[in-house]
């Protein structure tokens, strides 16, 4: 999440330092957002410009093409991922770890996978209210069996595949 930290900070800070010297009505704009700011705002955006400023540099330009991304975005789809990460934020540190982890495994699969999984959560989020109630059900004893359990019904998942 650091990095999305990184990226929400770049966005406020090349904003208020007048990033876009082409764009002055929009630098005006960003620095008198940035002057409204409390004392310790302030202080925690030069913080954070501070952390970007110490990556690589390509790392720094991956975080301005993500910065340029979210600006191409349509006004609504960039309020629901703000709304999102708000959300993120308001919840326990605990269970957004949990997030995170889940986060780096899914990345760390293979593209085909990663679409296989898309693809799964999109019919569970199509599904009627039964039958989601049925895959969630399914998913909790799922999660209740050990590891020597699981194997044992993947096995017998692809013994009735086979046939």
């Amino acid at each position: 999440m650091r990095h999305a930290h990184l990226a929400i900070a770049l966005t406020a800070v090349l904003a208020s330092a007048g990033a876009r010297a082409e764009e002055p009505a929009r630098d005006e704009a960003a620095r008198q957002r940035f002057e409204r700011l409390s004392p310790e705002e302030k202080e925690a955006l030069r913080e954070r410009y501070r952390a970007f400023r110490s990556l690589p540099p390509e790392r720094q330009a991956e975080l301005r093409e993500r910065l340029e991304r979210l600006r191409r975005l349509p006004p609504e789809r960039r309020a629901e991922i703000k709304r999102n990460y708000e959300a993120f934020e308001r919840l326990p540190e605990r269970e957004r770890q949990e997030m995170l982890e889940r986060f780096r495994r899914f990345r760390e699969l293979s593209p085909e996978r990663r679409a296989q999984l898309r693809e799964a959560l999109r019919d569970v989020l199509e599904a009627s209210p039964r039958e989601r109630a049925r895959f969630l059900e399914n998913l909790r004893r799922w999660r209740d069996m050990s590891p020597e359990e699981r194997e044992r019904a993947r096995e017998r998942f692809r013994e009735r595949r086979r046939r």
